[in-house]
Parts: C-alpha cells; structure tokens; sequence
C-alpha cells in the first residue's frame, strides 16, 4: 500500500470555489481508477504546530506502485493539477509531496 500526501501552500488570494472544484475532480479521479482508494481532503489542523505554512493538504492510497503511476499519468489529474499548481505560493514549489509505503493490508 502506498499512501500519497499532498500538502499546499495556498497563495493567500486562493480562490476556494476553485480548491473546491479541484478536490471534488481529485475524488471522482480517485473513484473510478483501480488501485486508488480513500481519498481525504481538508483543512491543515497543524496540532503541533509544525506546517503553518501548508494550510490545506490531501491523501490517497494506493494498492501499488503502478496504480500510483497510472493516476499520476491520468489526463484529468494532470488537468486538475494544473489548476492546483495555480492556487499555490510559487506555483508547483508550493507542494510538497510524500509517498509512505506501508504492508499490504491483505496480508
């Protein structure tokens, strides 16, 4: 299993009907690709207060590797992401990216 943590540093003029609008592509991407699963989306807590600066952030799982590649090569995601890398404190360099591999939850 691999976990795929998006967190974003949003321009302070972000257009929030457009993170909306962009999460809500995110999740039917993430439906209808095999592999992909559990979709979460929402407001940084930052309880520890150590990313003050990633405000909003998401996360997706995936079965394997290649069901990673294949929703990182899907055009919508790539359309989607475009208009992210838009909302975001010096475009693409405002997300950070992180890949956890876990076991497989089958065992």
């Amino acid at each position: 299993m691999i976990r795929h943590c998006v967190m974003l540093r949003l321009r302070p003029d972000h257009d929030p009907a457009e993170l909306a609008a962009v999460m809500h592509g995110l999740d039917q991407v993430a439906a209808r690709l095999p592999g992909c699963s559990a979709f979460v989306h929402g407001r940084n807590r930052d309880f520890e207060a150590k990313s003050p600066d990633h405000p909003y952030g998401f996360t997706l799982d995936f079965t394997s590797e290649p069901d990673l590649q294949r929703y990182a090569a899907d055009d919508a995601h790539r359309r989607l992401g475009a208009r992210l890398v838009a909302l975001c404190v010096g475009g693409a360099d405002g997300i950070l990216v992180f890949d956890l591999e876990g076991p497989d939850p089958a065992g």
